[in-house]
């Protein structure tokens, strides 16, 4: 088997980055890019390094980040520049391969294992990067240069900013195994905790347990572990036209401010299903199921699905079934901070339907019919020419463009 060279590219504090580099006056100083820096219920998005040396972390409220660094220089996001800047760099990589598999706006795998032939080996072709996307974009990148994606996005996360790491088949134990568990791709919170639970607290230790303990504790996520503790992935590197099959059609958004009652959730729950039921339309997909994920003011996250009675692309219809959920399952321990609701179990609407005695299907198809016309309307006049008067006032949502934000997923396999 030919020994493969991959690239992980992570843009260096990238949101920061590009607003330090469109207003210079910003260098050399501890910046962070917030929500809402008019109130004080606004959360950190992304700090540079110097707020990072000073206890600054995504995800903290801006008051508090205030308080660690009483110097810190908040600035309002501009996702339409990160976009501009996340494409720039992305045509950099494909001088060099067209294998170049996004995560996130700011990263990206590359396999440039044909490429060394006629532009030097990853090492080379890494440093190239770098040096390009410094001269040309005015921004820095750390690439992690390995023989699969797991390490190399290890390596990646190891030196910053501006640094290139290698980790090779022959030194990948010495190099890794010493890391913390937390460190591997995949590996979060609770499973963390878990390990550590189990008496694993390193890579190495995660490497040296049976698979077949894994598999009890995690199921088939247990022996991916142990596969990528151990160095044997193989997954590939996806070309840069790869459109991943739709599994689930979802949007969520954090809110500008504290969700503070199931009123407020209901209409952020309404807004974003708008988005869901109009991209379920666009692919000619229905909802069998439908999944919430809630975020609390502490940053801990709950998630919970159901099965739909019947199919579905209606947004009241997607927005009262994950309504239920909240309903059913969260606690109000807290505020919530981050709203997503999803549409699963996808079918095409061609597919033939059992019909139920049930369910008043005439009232179903006169509300189809309402929402073609509906949607007809908002691809002539704007997405808010017609909307629900619940959706008229302020709804606590940020109207900055990060849902355009491509948050990271899954690796392709």
């Amino acid at each position: 088997m030919e020994h493969r060279t991959i690239l992980h590219s992570d843009m260096n504090s990238f949101y920061a980055s590009v607003e330090m580099m469109l207003d210079p006056s910003l260098r050399g100083k501890a910046v962070a890019v917030c929500g809402s820096t008019e109130n004080r219920h606004g959360i950190i998005l992304a700090k540079s390094q110097l707020a990072k040396k000073a206890g600054v972390k995504t995800g903290m409220v801006n008051w508090e980040a205030r308080q660690r660094c009483p110097d810190l220089i908040m600035v309002p996001p501009q996702y339409d520049e990160y976009l501009k800047y996340s494409k720039l760099a992305h045509e950099i990589y494909y001088r060099y391969t067209d294998l170049v598999e996004p995560f996130g706006m700011d990263e990206c795998w590359l396999d440039v294992t044909d490429s060394r032939y006629q532009c030097g080996d990853g090492v080379e072709i890494a440093e190239a990067i770098r040096t390009a996307c410094r001269e040309e974009l005015g921004l820095t990148v750390s690439i992690g240069v390995s023989f699969n994606k797991i390490f190399a996005k290890l390596g990646s996360d190891m030196k910053k900013p501006d640094a290139t790491t290698v980790i090779t088949e022959e030194d990948f134990r010495e190099k890794v195994w010493p890391l913390a568990a937390s460190e591997m791709i995949y590996v979060g919170r609770s499973t963390e905790a878990k390990l550590a639970a189990y008496g694993i607290r390193t890579i190495g230790e995660l490497a040296a347990t049976s698979p077949m303990l894994l598999q009890n504790w995690f199921g088939v996520n247990g022996l991916a572990l142990w596969r990528y503790a151990n160095g044997y992935d193989r997954s590939r590197v996806m070309h840069r036209d790869f459109v991943s099959p739709i599994k689930s059609i979802g949007h969520g958004i954090t809110c500008s401010a504290d969700l503070e009652n199931e009123e407020e959730v209901f209409k952020v729950m309404l807004e974003l299903s708008q988005d869901v039921g109009h991209r379920l339309r666009v692919h000619g997909l229905m909802a069998r199921g439908v999944q919430i994920w809630i975020r609390g003011k502490d940053l801990s996250g709950m998630q919970c699905q159901c099965k739909l009675p019947v199919r579905t692309q209606l947004p009241n219809e997607i927005t009262a079934a994950g309504f239920r959920l909240f309903q059913e399952r969260y606690r109000w321990s807290q505020h919530v901070r981050a709203v997503c609701i999803r549409a699963t179990d996808l079918i095409p609407k061609s597919e033939a339907e059992q019909m139920s005695l049930f369910i008043d299907n005439e009232r179903r198809d006169r509300r189809e019919r309402l929402e073609n016309t509906i949607e007809e309307l908002r691809s002539r006049f704007g997405k808010r020419s017609v909307t629900y008067a619940a959706l008229l006032g302020d709804l606590k949502m940020p109207g900055d463009g990060r849902e355009k934000v491509r948050m990271p997923g899954l690796m392709y396999q």
